[in-house]
């Protein structure tokens, strides 16, 4: 089971919900296959860690360049962590 939920899905782009609740043990690095925009609609002190680099909190309304094969991870904040990823 993912620790996300997946919403307004396109060929484009997605919405994705992480709920307050999610185990922090279930966010882990990852890469991706492509490009990714995130945009922040929602959340309060989630943070985007990519290799090699000091995390950085998602503040609402902003937006980072994930790059295709770069390793990620999301680290749990308060609340629930909305975010739209545009695939670029």
């Amino acid at each position: 089971m993912k620790p996300y939920q997946d919403l307004q899905i396109t060929e484009k782009s997605k919405i994705r919900v992480f709920e307050s609740n999610v185990d922090s043990g279930e966010l882990h690095w990852h890469r991706d296959r492509e490009n990714r925009l995130i945009e922040v609609l929602e959340g309060n002190g989630w943070m985007l860690q990519l290799d090699d680099e000091l995390p950085v909190e998602m503040k609402v309304g902003n937006q980072y360049l994930i790059p295709e094969g770069v390793y990620h991870r999301t680290i749990k904040g308060n609340g629930d962590l909305k975010i739209k990823i545009d695939f670029v």
